[in-house]
């Protein structure tokens, strides 16, 4: 499944988390479409996404974040991904925002839950795999017509939807030479939820790449930063892509997450890839010689 740029940057531009549902039951065609996205959009291979068509009362625990907790939702989508994989926190962020920007694009309301549910709740419901834990999931439905106090209080005193100036979280390129692909992004970027609105991103900007990294190492809420720049990267791409622009993303280690590379910096991430497989495939045919000399 290709990402649908123009669907899910609108979307980017609307989401709101809503933690209060209404009864009312999602039409079975709204559901379809949005197991699909789940089944068909699998850009890593050890991450994946699960819609579940129903929710115990015991799937969420405690207060979820400053509004209060999830109440009403009959199905919730698991994000799940493998530990052996090093990149795995971030690509859960970047697969789960992508299902919840295409729930938002159906019109149905979610909100990123990251620590506060029980992982054997949905272990019971959903056929997991050895090494994989689950790292969030997000109620679906219809979220109440009304705001509760606790919401509309929240939302009028605009906490968790400020964000930071980009002026300080991007080093790199001067904003007055950023081209317009990059002012879309980043603006995309700056508006990504995080765990208690923490934005624990930073951006530098070359010419034609973006880098992604955590701005402060360690877990905070018991929830990982890299999930959090996943999210972020996904709209980056989103972004980029609805203003023609395509590229790939490169992984990276330690404070530093991910480079999205477009024109040369393409270029040069895709012969760096291609050296690392010359390489481990000479060192392979080398282990292979010996192994066949003794």
């Amino acid at each position: 499944m290709e990402i649908p740029a123009l669907r899910w940057y609108s979307a980017i531009w609307t989401r709101r988390s809503r933690r209060r549902f209404s009864n009312l039951p999602v039409a079975p065609d709204t559901l379809s479409r949005l197991s699909t996205a789940c089944t068909e959009f699998k850009p890593f291979p050890h991450v994946r996404a699960v819609l579940v068509t129903e929710s115990p009362r015991q799937l969420y625990k405690g207060i979820i974040g400053p509004y209060g907790k999830i109440k009403g939702a009959h199905a919730f989508v698991a994000f799940i991904g493998d530990m052996d994989d090093t990149h795995v926190q971030e690509q859960v962020g970047y697969i789960g925002e992508a299902i919840i920007l295409e729930a938002e694009a159906l019109q149905l309301a979610t909100c990123w839950v990251g620590g506060l549910f029980r992982q054997e709740v949905v272990a019971s419901l959903i056929k997991m795999n050895q090494n994989e834990r689950v790292f969030g999931i997000t109620p679906i439905g219809y979220a109440v017509e009304h705001q509760p106090l606790q919401e509309r209080l929240m939302t009028g005193f605009g906490w968790t939807h400020r964000r930071k100036p980009l002026s300080t979280m991007v080093t790199g390129l001067k904003q007055a030479d950023w081209p317009e692909w990059v002012k879309t992004a980043l603006e995309a970027a700056r508006l990504s939820p995080s765990a208690m609105n923490r934005q624990p991103w930073s951006f530098h900007v070359e010419p034609d790449s973006i880098t992604v990294s955590v701005n402060r190492p360690g877990l905070e809420f018991n929830i990982s930063k890299r999930l959090d720049c996943g999210i972020a990267m996904l709209h980056i791409e989103v972004a980029a892509l609805d203003c023609g622009i395509q590229g790939k993303w490169e992984s990276l280690e330690a404070v530093r997450v991910a480079r999205f590379c477009t024109g040369n910096s393409l270029i040069v991430a895709e012969q760096a890839v291609r050296n690392v497989v010359t390489t481990l495939g000479s060192s392979s045919a080398v282990n292979g010689a010996g192994r066949v000399a003794e």
